[in-house]
């Protein structure tokens, strides 16, 4: 840091993983007086197999040690529960399938977190993830961008950040590549230089979904269906499907006589469609079966990052995180509503994940899918 450069009390989201531990270390050799705080967002059956917080902690704590900074552990739960978990089971009972983890960004990680920071006197709160913050030095606002590193990017995750949230939150590892924050936690000594990044959501880790998800919504069986309306099989439940699965129908080695769109009677199974009314779950044979494919979609619950909603003119999507971004054309609608036309047909699209629009490299925001 430049002597000119202004430091900052700035209080870090300290995960236990390697790409925090990095971005603390990052902003202490910065010149900036740093802190770091664990979050703890999730309390039922944390000591289980599957939800490793009390090991996660201990990683972060050492962290903290190694590079020479103060660690608070704070406890998010109940906030967790009643502004995600809550929203999360409400939409897997109308048959959707949410994104918790864009919620959890938007509530916990960038409100109930930062209003702590500044309550211990931050001026910024810093996290691990691969994105970038820009000011805009001609319309004054900031920017939320993708991470230089395409195989991270994780504005996907944070396209609900306002301008207020971005004003304060720097994203140091956003500027670098994943080989590069590993080679920095190796070449500093991080205990967790060489720790398996972190998957699924975090309040069921790796335990197989439907079992977890099975304790909260009763199971409703109904019939599986395919395309030409033939009943084939039996469904648990719709809350427990999403479009486009494949694994877990049931129904691999299922042969159905004179199915030919999806490639012959060998061609795997996929959810296609899932009608509450009837409780019936619609599958096709083959993954590029006209029903999986969406040349639009209508979304609900618009937020924007520049706090309007851009002119409506040709743009890019993602329809679900690791997807390649989709040219499409963006039409404003009213009550934070909007439509996307694509140039080539989007596959599964679903109802209740994210809409995340692109200009190059500047997340805009996105929606709420609501219909494809």
């Amino acid at each position: 840091m430049s002597p000119a450069a202004k430091r900052h009390r700035v209080v870090v989201g300290l995960s236990g993983g390697v790409d925090s531990a990095v971005t603390a270390w990052l902003l202490k050799q910065q010149g900036h007086e740093v802190v770091g705080i664990f979050m703890k967002n999730w309390e039922d059956d944390d000591d289980s197999e599957y939800c490793s917080s009390n090991i996660d902690f201990v990683d972060a704590a050492a962290v903290a040690d190694v590079i020479g900074i103060e660690i608070e552990h704070v406890n998010f739960a109940a906030e967790y529960k009643d502004r995600v978990f809550s929203e999360f089971l409400r939409e897997y009972s109308s048959g959707r399938t949410p994104n918790p983890d864009i919620l959890c960004n938007a509530e916990i990680k960038f409100k109930a977190f930062l209003d702590h920071a500044m309550r211990l006197g931050a001026e910024k709160i810093a996290t691990g993830h691969y994105a970038r913050v820009r000011l805009n030095t001609s319309s004054h606002r900031h920017e939320l961008l993708k991470g230089l590193d395409p195989a991270k990017d994780q504005s996907y995750f944070l396209h609900r950040l306002n301008q207020a949230q971005l004003a304060n939150t720097l994203f140091p590892v956003g500027e670098l590549l994943k080989t590069e924050v590993r080679r920095i936690a190796l070449e500093i000594g991080l205990p967790n230089a060489k720790k398996k990044d972190s998957t699924g959501i975090c309040f069921i880790g790796e335990r197989p979904f439907r079992e977890f998800l099975n304790r909260f919504i009763a199971r409703e069986p109904g019939p599986i269906k395919n395309d030409k309306g033939q009943t084939i099989a039996e469904h648990v439940g719709l809350s427990f499907y999403t479009l486009g699965q494949r694994q877990g129908l049931g129904i691999g080695g299922l042969k159905a006589k004179g199915a030919q769109r999806g490639g012959g009677d060998h061609a795997p199974w996929f959810v296609a469609r899932k009608d509450l009314p009837s409780n019936t779950l619609w599958v096709v044979q083959g993954h590029d079966h006209p029903w999986l494919l969406s040349p639009s979609l209508t979304a609900q619950n618009a937020s924007w990052v520049a706090g309007d909603a851009p002119c409506a003119g040709d743009m890019a999507a993602k329809t679900r995180y690791r997807q390649a971004d989709a040219s499409c054309t963006f039409t404003p609608g009213t009550a934070e509503a909007f439509s996307l036309s694509f140039t080539q047909a989007q596959w599964a699209v679903t109802p209740g994940q994210s809409a995340v629009l692109y200009k190059d490299d500047v997340c805009l925001g996105g929606g709420i899918i609501h219909a494809a």
